[in-house]
C-alpha cells in the first residue's frame, strides 16, 4: 500500500510517498481502506519530533479516516466488512489502508462525502473532550475559541452554538471574521486590527466562563482577566509560546481552572467514552445537517506536503484533507 512517511524529523523533514505492507487486523480491530484522511496540526508537530505517535501505533502520520472497512479483526462484532466509517487513529492514516481499534470507529454518516467525514474525528472528538467533558460548557455560557477560523475552531464555534452557548472567537483577517459569523459565532474579533481583551471586555459577553486556547503566551493573562468566577481555561495548543509570566492572583481571586489537554496519548477507554459521546451527541447533529465539516481545501495523498505547507500558512477556514486518487 502507498503510506506518506516522514524523513529527516526537525525543521528539515520532508514527507515522502514510500509502499508498505498492508497491515492484518488484530482482536478488536479493523483493517480500512483510507478514502480520505484529515491533516491536523499535530501531524506537522510530529515532524518536528514534537508530537510522536503512542507506543504500537504507526509511525507514519494520519489521526483520523474515512473509509471502508476491508477486514474485521476477531472478536469484533461492531461492523462488519463494506461498511463506511470513520476512525480516530493513534496514526497512520495518510496510507491507503490502516487499522483503527473498533471502540474508536464510527458510522460514516450517510449525508457526508468522505472528504466531509475525514474531518470528524480527531477534531469533533478534541472539541467535544475539551469544551463538554473537561470544560463542562453549558448553555448560555460563553465560550472564547482562539482560532476560530481553524479546523477546531469552525467545529468548536458550531457546536458551542448548537447547545446553546454564546460563542466569541478570533481570528486574522475580516474575510475569516465574516464567515466565522455564518457559521453562527456572536462576536468574532480580528486580531490583526482589533485588541481581543478590549473588544471583549467592552462587548455584552464580557465575562467569559470556558475558554479553548492554541495560542498561550501573552495570550494567556488576558484570557484571566476576561474569565469569569470559577471559569475553565483549556490549553490545546500553545502557537504563541508555552513559556509566560501568569498572574496567580487571578487564578486565586476568581477560582480559576486553567489544564492542558492533548488527547493522542490518553489510552483506548477514555478515547472510547468520548466516541460514545459523538456517536449519541453529535452523529445526529451531522445526520439532520445541523452542524457539518468546513472544507477548505483537499489534496491527492503524494500531495501531502503541499497540503502542509497550507496549514503552515495559516491562509485555510476549516479543514485540510487528503484523498487517494
Amino acid at each position: 500500500m502507498k503510506v506518506i512517511d516522514i524523513v529527516d524529523h526537525g525543521k528539515n523533514s520532508k514527507l515522502i510517498l514510500t509502499k508498505k505492507t498492508i497491515p492484518d487486523p488484530k482482536a478488536g480491530e479493523v483493517l480500512i481502506e483510507v478514502q480520505a484522511s484529515g491533516v491536523n496540526r499535530p501531524d506537522i508537530l510530529q515532524r518536528y519530533g514534537l508530537h510522536p505517535p503512542p507506543e504500537g501505533s504507526p509511525d507514519h502520520p494520519g489521526l483520523e479516516v474515512s473509509g471502508t472497512i476491508s477486514e474485521v479483526g476477531s472478536g469484533v462484532n461492531k461492523f462488519k466488512k463494506g461498511d463506511k466509517v470513520i476512525a480516530l487513529l493513534g496514526g497512520g492514516g495518510y496510507a491507503e489502508y490502516c487499522l483503527a481499534n473498533q471502540e474508536l470507529t464510527l458510522p460514516m454518516p450517510e449525508n457526508l462525502s468522505f472528504v466531509e467525514a475525514a474531518a470528524i474525528p480527531e477534531t469533533y472528538f478534541t472539541v467535544w473532550n475539551n469544551l463538554f467533558r473537561i470544560g463542562k460548557l453549558k448553555p448560555n455560557e460563553n465560550v472564547l475559541i482562539h482560532g476560530g477560523s481553524s479546523g477546531i475552531g469552525t467545529t468548536a464555534i458550531q457546536i458551542s452554538k448548537e447547545f446553546g452557548a454564546n460563542v466569541i472567537t478570533t481570528t486574522s483577517n475580516e474575510d475569516k471574521r465574516n464567515r466565522c459569523y455564518e457559521i453562527g459565532a456572536d462576536l468574532v474579533v480580528n486580531y490583526s486590527n482589533q485588541d481581543f481583551y478590549e473588544e471583549i471586555k467592552n462587548s455584552s459577553y464580557k465575562e467569559i466562563d470556558v475558554t479553548l486556547d492554541i495560542v498561550g503566551g501573552e495570550y494567556t493573562n488576558k484570557n484571566y482577566a476576561l474569565s469569569a468566577m470559577n471559569a475553565r481555561i483549556i490549553q490545546i495548543a500553545y502557537l504563541k509560546g508555552h513559556l509566560c509570566n501568569i498572574d496567580l492572583s487571578q487564578i486565586m481571586r476568581k477560582s480559576l481552572s486553567h489544564t492542558g489537554s492533548v488527547l493522542r496519548p490518553k489510552n483506548l477507554e477514555y478515547k472510547a467514552k468520548i466516541a460514545n459521546d459523538i456517536e449519541l451527541k453529535i452523529l445526529p447533529l451531522l445526520n439532520v445537517g445541523k452542524i457539518k465539516p468546513i472544507i477548505f481545501k483537499s489534496y491527492f495523498l503524494d500531495d501531502a506536503e503541499r497540503a502542509h505547507d497550507l496549514m503552515k500558512s495559516g491562509e485555510h477556514f476549516g479543514k485540510i484533507i487528503l484523498t487517494r486518487k
